[in-house]
């Protein structure tokens, strides 16, 4: 299928995006679902509909991760009609922040409503332990290149959206509220969003913690800022897979975050499936 050509203006891209998709299934998503490192458990509860392989979407970028599956999922969660990304694209791959973020604005003219973001982050906060979940209310965008930058997207938001409020605090509320019920402890907090690939250094990591991050992670807030620009509430949460407090760093594998992240996974499950069920 037909790749990113930047020939080919960026709208029309996405329109032949959706159109492609739209032919292969009939569901109409109310919820868009971002899943990341060794995060897919959320794809067994729902009933699925149709999946679609990345590669055959049109322009859709190809997750070169290997722990990421590059599928989109279409089907039902609680009731409530979803679309989830299993498998999202990151900067360090080598996208453009386009790329990147493209998946949301296709999924965002599919009919989405609402944006659930998951992902795989360092702790910052001395208090995490790894497998614990945090989600959070903030972010604090170090990535040397914005999604927004260039010529603005009239059809999809304003020049300079606001971002006094990039999660929302509603859904933030039903999720601390489905924590409870579920006796799962959650922290809330600040993630920090960076480049990558490389993990931090020591320095660097008490650079993180002393503007103020929780967390530390290479994706999300790309997203986010294109969604919040489209107008689309955000609720975002984080699988604390390593830690990154002084005296606690050490030295970690890919396949140390995934097993971490499947400590936080069915947690985070169970959060995000609670949360849906109250869109219902």
């Amino acid at each position: 299928m037909k790749k990113a050509d930047t020939s080919v203006p960026y709208l029309e891209q996405i329109a032949e995006a959706v159109r492609y998709i739209s032919l292969q299934q009939g569901l109409s998503p109310e919820v868009g679902i971002i899943l990341g490192t060794g995060l897919g458990q959320l794809i067994d509860k729902i009933q699925v509909h149709k999946t679609i392989s990345y590669k055959d979407i049109p322009y859709f970028p190809v997750s070169t991760v290997e722990t990421h599956a590059g599928e989109l999922i279409f089907g039902v969660l609680n009731g409530v009609n979803v679309v989830a990304m299993k498998g999202r694209f990151h900067y360090y791959e080598g996208y453009s922040m386009k790329e990147v973020t493209f998946p949301v604005r296709v999924m965002r003219q599919l009919g989405i409503k609402k944006l659930i973001v998951s992902n795989a982050a360092g702790g910052l906060d001395p208090e995490f332990e790894v497998g614990d979940v945090m989600l959070i209310t903030d972010h604090i965008d170090l990535f040397p290149e914005n999604p927004l930058r260039g010529k603005n997207l009239d059809a999809f938001g304003v020049r300079f959206p606001d971002m006094s409020e990039p999660y929302d605090p509603k859904m933030l509320e039903v999720a601390v509220e489905a924590a409870k019920a579920e006796d799962i402890r959650v922290h809330q907090g600040v993630y920090a969003g960076v480049q990558g690939p490389n993990l931090e250094t020591k320095a660097e990591y008490r650079y993180l913690r002393t503007i103020g991050a929780d967390a530390v992670g290479m994706s999300t807030v790309p997203e986010v800022i294109v969604a919040r620009q489209m107008d689309l509430p955000v609720f975002a949460v984080s699988a604390i897979t390593d830690l990154c407090s002084p005296g606690k760093v050490k030295k970690i594998s890919i396949q140390e975050v995934i097993a971490a992240a499947a400590i936080a996974e069915p947690k985070m499950t169970r959060i995000i499936a609670s949360l849906i069920s109250k869109m219902a």
